[in-house]
């Protein structure tokens, strides 16, 4: 499902360009988080860099048999700058979390936002399962990359740098063995690094592909029950788990290689430390203090190696994440936003002109040269087979999808001139799948719409026939609502649906089959509702059955994406070679089988 958007990301590594951009974006705003970061740590490598001159001097002058004040003091300096040293790696960590946990978030909302603005055909590409993989798994493995690497890169080789400058004040051939060592030892990391970063980019896509399956056999967990499919389910399951197993073990190989290459290099910094310090302590030429100070400085020193060590292990997961979250965020929407001409108030005309339509383009058209014709505020019935393309006229109008040939005007105005949202919020569409989000009453009704006033959807809920199942509600707008519309009957989440629809007040309504799977009493109440709803409205009404037909204007019967039947309900039921005269006949549902 995912692998469209997937390939060719094992043999790319984002470019360093692309880093600056991302950085650019997410972590440079957050200049005051950074600023603050920056200062903590500069105080931190001065900290690190201080106390072991403390105790070289405690050392040095513990030999000798002077006063014992300067011992005092150095004690009380050692301790109050370990306590400091202590409050800045914690204010550190604070501000380091504080800064990822920003940034990232600022990540997730771009990427859900534009998942969100892109085109049906997109969605019908990718499984759920990858999206939330990528909107959050890809951007967890960023978090450290955001958070620290820039700084704490920098700050490690800043630490370095002194522990270096300080040795080489020392001693010179202290100095210099150090640098060799500190040399060679960033060389052979970021040598074997290299090998990991396959790897890594792999699981990620693996990653994506297997929480994808898990996500849809989840939301279809009781058609797969219900159908004895739960067999193939963990088949499937286990095959994933059987792809994903190796490419683990080698991607863990490669931490611990970089692991235990990091632990190799350290003995070998300390063998050469140790050298050496016996060396010149033989000559004369370090004291005892210096001896301390030179092995301090050397484990010092392994902290900022390890640290670069795990930030490029952050780095090498970051790059197969960057690249996976880039190209989420370079995919653009087939539906492009209009320049934003306004459409009119009040029902709007339909005028369709030679619109053919295919999913694919490679694939037969599902619909062929239509041409309809619909005055504000008439009635549209749309009837014909399961196939015939009646939804996909429907999500046409929408700009889910755009013809490949013809137009579609509302009002007079093409649809591919207006703004995205403003179509939506003046064409509406009521199917008989309603989605009930969890979430208050006044969330599901409104979708969040903060400018709708309580009184006008209490109003609503009354004009829909909802008024003793609010009342009924024990807190109100404020109840809460179980995702999925468990607590609610097919009837009330219809009427909530048909409310949603109200309170948008648009020119044109969809009804796709909103009442087909309503018993008769609970129809009654939604038939009564369309009415209210119709009034002053231009309607679609895509049905299955004769009574939804009734108070329509204009009839129209698709036939493999073809009109083969329009006019008026009354000429066309005269007519005893229609098809819709069968329909009175014999039943629409007979007919349409």
């Amino acid at each position: 499902m995912s692998g469209e958007l997937t390939a060719g990301e094992t043999a790319r590594r984002p470019k360093l360009g692309k880093y600056r951009t991302i950085l650019g974006r997410y972590v440079l705003p957050q200049r005051k988080l950074m600023i603050s970061l920056t200062v903590l740590l500069f105080a931190s490598i001065g900290l690190q860099l201080v106390n072991p001159q403390i105790i070289r001097y405690f050392i040095d002058n513990a030999q000798g048999t002077g006063s014992l004040r300067p011992l005092y003091v150095a004690a009380f300096l050692f301790i109050g700058f370990s306590i400091i040293q202590q409050i800045v790696s914690v204010c550190a960590a604070y501000f380091s979390e504080n800064l990822g946990w920003k940034t990232t978030n600022k990540l997730r909302a771009d990427l859900a936002e534009h998942c969100l603005s892109l085109d049906m055909s997109f969605h019908k590409r990718q499984t759920s399962g990858s999206l939330i993989e990528r909107v959050d798994g890809d951007v967890n493995s960023l978090a450290n990359f955001f958070s620290s690497f820039i700084i704490h890169m920098a700050g490690n080789a800043m630490l370095m740098l002194g522990i270096l400058v300080l040795l080489f004040r020392e001693n010179l051939w202290v100095g210099v063995v150090m640098t060799a060592f500190v040399i060679g030892a960033i060389f052979l990391i970021q040598w074997i690094r290299k090998f990991a970063v396959p790897v890594w980019t792999k699981w990620r896509a693996l990653n994506a592909e297997f929480y994808g399956f898990i996500g849809e056999h989840l939301e279809g967990t009781e058609d797969t029950r219900a159908n004895g499919a739960a067999g193939y389910v963990m088949g499937r399951y286990y095959e994933l788990a059987r792809r994903m197993l190796p490419v683990r073990v080698r991607a863990f190989f490669g931490f611990f290689l970089m692991w235990g290459t990091t632990i190799f290099v350290f003995a070998f910094g300390n063998a050469a430390a140790f050298i050496v310090c016996a060396l010149l302590w033989k000559r004369g030429e370090l004291s005892i203090g210096g001896i301390y100070l030179v092995f301090y400085y050397t484990e010092l020193l392994a902290k900022p190696i390890e640290q670069i060590r795990t930030q490029l292990e952050d780095l090498q997961k970051a790059d197969a994440s960057l690249v996976r979250v880039q190209d989420l965020l370079a995919t653009e929407s087939a539906i492009q936003d209009g320049p934003g001409a306004p459409l009119p108030k009040g029902p709007l005309s339909l005028n369709i002109r030679d619109l053919s339509f295919a999913y694919d383009p490679e694939d037969a058209p599902t619909l062929r040269q239509l041409n309809v014709r619909l005055e504000p505020g008439q009635t549209l019935g749309l009837l014909g087979r399961t196939g015939s393309g009646k939804t996909t006229l429907a999500r046409l109008l929408l700009r889910f999808y755009d013809p490949q040939k013809g137009a579609i005007e509302l009002g007079g105005l093409d649809i591919r001139q207006c703004k995205l949202h403003e179509l939506r919020s003046s064409v509406a569409m009521v199917t008989q799948n309603i989605e009930i989000l969890e979430g208050t009453v006044r969330d599901n009704l409104t979708l969040f719409d903060e400018r709708i006033p309580d009184d006008r959807i209490i109003a609503v809920l009354e004009e829909v026939g909802l008024r003793d199942w609010y009342r009924g509600m024990p807190e109100g707008l404020d109840s809460r609502l179980a995702s999925g519309g468990g607590s609610l009957s097919a009837g009330e989440a219809q009427l909530l649906a048909f409310a949603r629809v109200f309170l948008t007040d648009p020119g044109l309504v969809i009804l796709d089959e909103a009442s087909s799977r309503l018993d008769p009493l609970t129809e009654s109440r939604i038939e009564a509702a369309i009415t209210k709803l119709l009034d002053q409205r231009t309607c679609i009404i895509i049905a299955h059955r004769l009574s939804t037909v009734q108070r329509a204007d204009q009839i129209l019967i698709l036939e493999d994406g073809r009109i083969l039947e329009e006019g008026p309900p009354q000429a066309l039921a005269e007519d005893a070679d229609s098809r819709f005269s069968r329909m009175l006949a014999v039943g629409l549902e007979e007919v349409l089988a």
